[in-house]
């Protein structure tokens, strides 16, 4: 795929994500005032939907980072990690990326977040700079600025938002029917409560589907622009091999988090059941690996 292509997609994915997230809080806030009679319910969904999509916009990055563990390092600090970011990022006609360190995570992984090339970051763990070498941690690196290129930062980025927001959007929801008043407008209270009970059960699997719907591809798109940067894909594909092989747990991952990274940082269970395959956010590392290894650069 055309990176031209990707970003015209991306564009469309975090308009769509915004628009999602606006239907559900408010189709919720709605649902909620008409059942307990109460208008202002829909008023306050309206105008929390609206500051949740702004800070989708302006600090979701930095919310990711913080949920992630992941800190601000310097030159001096990691001279390594440094050089090779800022080479790469000279090689891809990027600005620099903030860097930042998950210090203490063992794992070996790494993410990209931000809004746009020029407010983007890039973080890795304290195992990935200890387990691989240059070439390798090159490889992860030219991934991971490959998403700023693609601009897949900023809907990969929103989705963090958007699932967090909607899981707890429908747990207010269930708390609401099961803590509110008796007298409804509309409803009973036993169908008031069915509903809230299916919203509580299918809203986290639309959080997952819409992470399902910004991770896979790119992913694969990433490995390439990547392996082009550095002019070969064996270093990543090195790299995913040692991952593959770590089955140490990430301390702070999360599920709205999970898709930003370049490995799934609940690992381990790709291959227990096709159920599982289905809701992976990250195609599966083997066909990541084979993939690379069959590139044309």
């Amino acid at each position: 795929m055309k990176v031209s292509v990707q970003r015209t997609q991306n564009i469309f994915k975090t308009w769509l994500l915004i628009g999602v997230s606006l239907f559900l809080i408010i189709g919720l806030g709605y649902f909620l005032s008409e059942t307990y009679g109460q208008p202002n319910i829909l008023y306050i969904a309206v105008g929390f939907s609206l500051v949740i999509n702004v800070i989708s916009y302006w600090l979701s990055s930095s919310i990711a980072l913080a949920m992630s563990g992941a800190r601000p390092v310097t030159k001096e600090k990691e001279p390594r990690y440094y050089s090779i970011v800022k080479n790469l990022s000279e090689k891809a006609k990027i600005p620099i990326p903030k860097i930042c360190k998950m210090e203490g995570e063992l794992q070996i992984n790494a993410f990209a977040t931000g809004r746009n090339p020029k407010n983007a970051a890039v973080a890795v763990t304290s195992g990935a700079l200890q387990k691989l070498n240059d070439r390798e941690l090159e490889g992860v690196l030219a991934h991971e600025l490959s998403h700023i290129k693609n601009r897949d930062i900023l809907v990969s980025t929103i989705v963090v938002i958007t699932a967090a927001t909607i899981s707890v959007a429908s747990r207010v929801f269930l708390y609401g029917s099961l803590f509110g008043e008796r007298e409804r407008k509309n409803q009973g209270g036993a169908g008031a409560m069915i509903i809230a009970i299916l919203v509580a059960i299918l809203a986290p699997l639309v959080a997952v589907i819409i992470q399902l719907a910004v991770s896979r591809k790119r992913e694969f798109l990433a490995d390439a622009s990547g392996a082009k940067l550095v002019g070969s894909g064996e270093g990543l594909a090195k790299a995913l091999e040692k991952i593959e092989g770590d089955s140490r747990y990430l301390h702070n991952a999360s599920t709205a988090t999970s898709h930003l990274f370049i490995s799934n940082p609940f690992r381990g269970m790709e291959e227990s059941s096709w159920f599982i395959k289905l809701f992976m956010t990250h195609p599966p590392l083997k066909k990541r690996i084979k993939t690379l290894r069959s590139l044309e650069i």
